[in-house]
């Protein structure tokens, strides 16, 4: 896909009929999601960018994406610059760029509901004094110029089983109306894609990997709750699962249910940072009693029970063989240089499709040849494809959706012979791997305080990665999940025993290669025979396939890493060699064979 001046220039004639000298296009949807359905596909629509995280602009004469350091190759290949401009959102902020190109009297449109209250916030205060008007609008000018848009997923949405979940929606329900009771609230409105799967214990395929259905919610302190949805996805099986005590609304009688709640009088809680701004508008100007505060769902859907641990233990297993059959195929056909990137995804998804309770992939499978794996959220196409050359780097990001869990695995393989080079900089990956696998810390720690855990052996040799180490992880839900999260600047939020995250140092070195190894890890409390007053917790290791032996510097690798990476493989091999065929067997037990110096 590329820029489209017809599309601009429908857009730019509906502005001028509802005279608007501007408009804000957002990639996201009404429930805030990181990934949209087709429907809500407007960034791409407008300008051709197809990434998977930016923003637009778009005024009479001028317009511009703006993105982040992962995609300005993307951006650059996608979007003509004849027609829009792209700027990094940091060094050249959307909000700066209206208004250097903006004048007084300017009305700028936006949709009310693919915007939060404090984006509307920042932008009435980055505006103030200028003149320019940021105008809400009623409908979104882009939907009614989009003469071929989707029509949004009218897949079936179906129960979840408790085997999978652990705990009923019932259950859930009471936990969530004793939150609302501790915080003086009569309901809280959920949007959350994810949330409201959780807390109903469904699921559907209306985004493209998230097994969620497309839904609002609104959870009552009495433990009743009202589920708005197409009707036509809803059939008798799902209304008897989910009973009595769950109202079913069509999805367009949302908005007026919060004008109701207004109006009675209710006290309502209401999250920032998952409800949508006209959530907001709606519910005050109705006279509602706005209480703000998390989305009740997202701790307790990020905290695991024993059974989605244990399903997500078991599905760890399963992906694992899968991944060790594609690892045994890569390294006999790889050096024959008929492999390419679309080639191994496609053989990828042929290994994970053996595999019991598969549903789907967890996100678009990252296979970057050489220069490709250079880019951390690559996404293969006709025109990027290129084969795997001999004496190159090539690495592998994906993940698979089982009904008993969500994987996310990220393996980098050598083709033919590594450099020093290569072999030090994943060497020095790895090590930052295992560091913080092995890390223990106190109740209370957030990931952001572990990350530098998973860098220093990677800054002591002044290299670093510009992506998170690690993000949480759903069950048979999100594989992009929060609270939790390892990064830089990551969430304050306290790791809790239960919380899955992703442990995924890398290297990349623009136009030669990437490194990544990605394994997901529990949180789980420990006993280290410390003060007894203190709960401490650490990691348990989930992923189990090879870690690529070749690139091993094992000089680089102290003993404790080195025993580390031994008892992995030891581990990895009694997991996975009773679950593949045979030619993979033989592979296996040499890919896990102990590594000496």
């Amino acid at each position: 896909m590329t820029t489209n001046p017809q599309h601009l220039a429908a857009l730019r004639a509906e502005l001028k009929n509802r005279d608007l000298a501007g408009f804000i296009v957002p990639l996201t949807d009404e429930h805030m999601s990181e990934y949209v359905g087709n429907y809500a596909q407007r960034l791409a629509w407008v300008s051709g960018f197809t990434g998977s995280a930016g923003n637009g602009v778009v005024l009479a004469e001028k317009a511009a994406v703006f993105i982040d350091g992962r995609y300005t190759i993307q951006v650059a290949a996608e979007v003509d610059t004849a027609h829009m401009e792209h700027h990094h959102f940091e060094q050249y902020p959307l909000l700066s760029w209206v208004k250097d190109n903006s004048k007084a009297g300017d009305r700028i449109g936006y949709d009310p509901e693919l915007a939060t209250v404090a984006w509307e916030e920042d932008a009435r205060a980055a505006l103030d004094g200028t003149g320019v008007e940021l105008v809400a609008v009623d409908t979104n000018p882009i939907d009614s110029v989009w003469e071929d848009q989707p029509d949004p997923s009218l897949e079936l949405v179906y129960g979840h089983d408790t085997e999978y979940t652990g705990k009923t929606a019932s259950e859930k329900r009471v936990d969530v109306a004793a939150e609302l009771a501790k915080k003086g609230t009569d309901a809280a409105v959920i949007t959350m894609l994810d949330s409201v799967a959780w807390a109903f214990n469904i699921r559907s395929k209306d985004v493209l990997n998230t097994p969620v259905p497309h839904a609002f919610a609104i959870m009552e302190k009495n433990e009743l709750a009202t589920l708005f949805v197409d009707e036509r996805k809803v059939d008798s099986n799902l209304k008897q699962f989910l009973g009595n005590n769950v109202r079913i609304e069509p999805r367009t009688a949302f908005y007026g249910e919060l004008e109701k709640l207004g109006s009675e009088g209710k006290t309502v809680l209401v999250d920032r940072a998952s409800n949508n701004a006209k959530v907001f508008s709606t519910l005050k100007a109705s006279g509602a009693k706005l209480v703000e505060g998390q989305d009740p769902c997202i701790l307790p859907k990020a905290v695991k029970n024993a059974t989605e641990a244990q399903g997500s233990r078991d599905a760890h297993i399963r992906d694992g063989a899968a991944i060790a059959e594609f690892l045994c195929w890569l390294e006999g056909e790889a050096p024959k240089g008929t492999v390419d990137e679309l080639s191994a995804v496609d053989k990828l998804w042929e290994f994970r499709q053996r595999r019991d309770m598969l549903k789907d992939s967890s996100f678009d499978t990252i296979s970057g040849a050489g220069p490709n794996g250079a880019l951390c959220h690559y996404r293969v196409s006709e025109e990027t494809n290129r084969k795997l050359e001999m004496n190159s780097i090539y690495l592998v990001d994906s993940g698979g959706q089982y009904l008993d869990g969500t994987t996310d695995i990220t393996r980098t393989v050598i083709v033919g012979t590594p450099t020093d080079e290569m072999k030090d900089r994943f060497t020095r990956v790895l090590k930052g791997h295992i560091g913080l696998t092995l890390t223990r810390f106190p109740e209370g720690t957030a990931g952001m305080m572990l990350d530098s855990i998973a860098r220093r052996p990677l800054w002591e040799a002044g290299l670093d990665y510009d992506h998170g180490t690690g993000h949480g992880v759903g069950s048979f839900l999100a594989v992009h999940e929060g609270p939790q999260r390892i990064a830089k600047f990551g969430s304050p939020v306290p790791l809790q025993a239960g919380m899955i995250l992703s442990n995924e140092p890398g290297y990349y070195k623009e136009g030669e290669y990437g490194i990544r190894i990605e394994n997901l890890v529990l949180v789980k409390e420990m006993d280290l025979g410390g003060d007894p007053q203190r709960r401490m917790f650490g990691f348990e290791n989930l992923t189990w396939a090879p870690i690529e032996r070749r690139l091993v510097d094992a000089n680089l690798l102290d003993d404790i890493e080195l025993n580390w990476l031994n008892a992995y493989h030891a581990d990895v091999w009694e997991k996975l060699n009773s679950l593949v065929d045979a030619e993979t067997r033989v592979w296996l037990e040499k890919a896990c064979a102990p590594i000496e110096r």
